[in-house]
């Protein structure tokens, strides 16, 4: 398979399903015309990714193509991941493909059209309020995640209890980062469809790529839940990732357009805590000096899309709070800043100067 060529939908769906492509720690796969990583540098790897008591998988592909994939204490192939915040990425592609469609107009499109009763007698900044605010976290809205988060899920209709919220910036503003912003995406894409975001994924987004996506949480009103709770195995986590990597199409198929992919990965604002990037409802950093585009989520759920690499990381964690929670965070990233991207680097290097890609 030659570099930037499209991996058939049906030859991916296929490839996934093999349950003998789960790589043991002293097992690699080769594969004619994609780099491979040196058997010391992937035995590291492996060892180190073995010691951390909160990794469940992770997963490696170059063009499309897996080339290590690994489970940790006491998970499979099988075994679906709570994404958490990682959620935020799937709904902004599952906006992405409506736009697509025309289900909603465009990311100017204020979000008053989709919620009128609710927005009925609001003030001027709050009616003003775009698709685009919401997929960039910066509605002006106050947050309904950390301390406020418990008294959003409990309330009694969560889109309301979003829309109420004061006003501390104006739309398009700072970031505020927000789950609750996320869940409007949801409500707005239930209602500019008539089908649930379930449904709407799996149509559009699951079945093209030959993936499972199952049911999460819903809201009081049935809404489910946009930017927490999703689930995917490491392997559907990782089709979403390439699809990316690849500009939104799988098997000459566009299931979200170029352009989408493009503007989800351009920087429209920044955390105020860790200064990372954001565009459309993924972040943006330097992994190992490469430019890395990702899906969060807390605990340590990552989707990685490397362009530089022609790559795609996957990584799933336990999602339960508890002790070691930061210190995991700091030892996956140093486990993927010092050696696997380093590790990847020179196995492309390797491949392209024996004239393998």
């Amino acid at each position: 398979m030659t570099r930037g060529s499209a991996f058939p939908a049906a030859a991916l769906s296929a490839a996934l399903a093999v349950g003998g492509l789960v790589l043991s720690a002293a097992e690699t796969r080769t594969i004619p015309g994609l780099p491979s990583l040196a058997a010391e540098a992937r035995d590291a790897i492996v060892d180190r990714a073995g010691e951390l008591p909160r990794l469940r998988s992770l997963l490696v592909s170059v063009d499309g193509e897996l080339i290590e994939e690994h489970y940790f204490n006491g998970t499979s192939e099988r075994t679906v991941a709570n994404l958490k915040s990682a959620s935020k990425s799937i709904i902004s592609v599952l906006v992405g493909i409506a736009i697509n469609r025309g289900d909603i107009r465009s990311v100017g499109q204020p979000i008053v059209d989709f919620f009128p009763e609710e927005l009925a007698g609001a003030e001027a900044p709050r009616r003003s309020i775009t698709v685009e605010d919401l997929l960039t976290m910066r509605a002006g809205l106050e947050t309904t995640s950390n301390r406020n988060y418990g008294r959003w899920v409990q309330s009694r209709n969560w889109v309301r209890h979003v829309l109420t919220r004061p006003m501390v910036d104006q739309p398009g503003g700072r970031m505020i980062y927000s789950t609750g912003s996320t869940h409007l995406l949801s409500a707005i894409l239930t209602r500019a469809t008539g089908m649930s975001t379930l449904e709407y994924g799996r149509r559009y987004l699951a079945r093209p790529l030959g993936i499972t996506l199952p049911a999460w949480l819903r809201d009081p009103q049935g809404v489910y839940f946009g930017g927490n709770e999703m689930t995917m195995t490491p392997r559907a986590m990782m089709a979403v990732g390439d699809l990316y990597r690849r500009g939104g199409s799988v098997d000459g198929f566009e299931v979200v357009s170029p352009a989408w992919v493009r503007e989800s990965f351009t920087p429209r604002t920044a955390s105020r805590y860790s200064r990372r990037q954001y565009g459309y409802g993924w972040w943006m950093r330097l992994l190992g000096g490469h430019p890395a585009y990702y899906a969060w989520g807390y605990g340590g759920q990552f989707i990685f899309v490397v362009p530089d690499l022609d790559s795609v990381i996957v990584a799933t964690s336990s999602p339960n709070p508890g002790d070691g929670r930061r210190t995991h965070r700091r030892e996956l990233d140093r486990l993927l800043e010092r050696q696997l991207v380093p590790a990847l680097r020179r196995a492309k290097a390797a491949a392209t100067a024996n004239g393998n890609s």
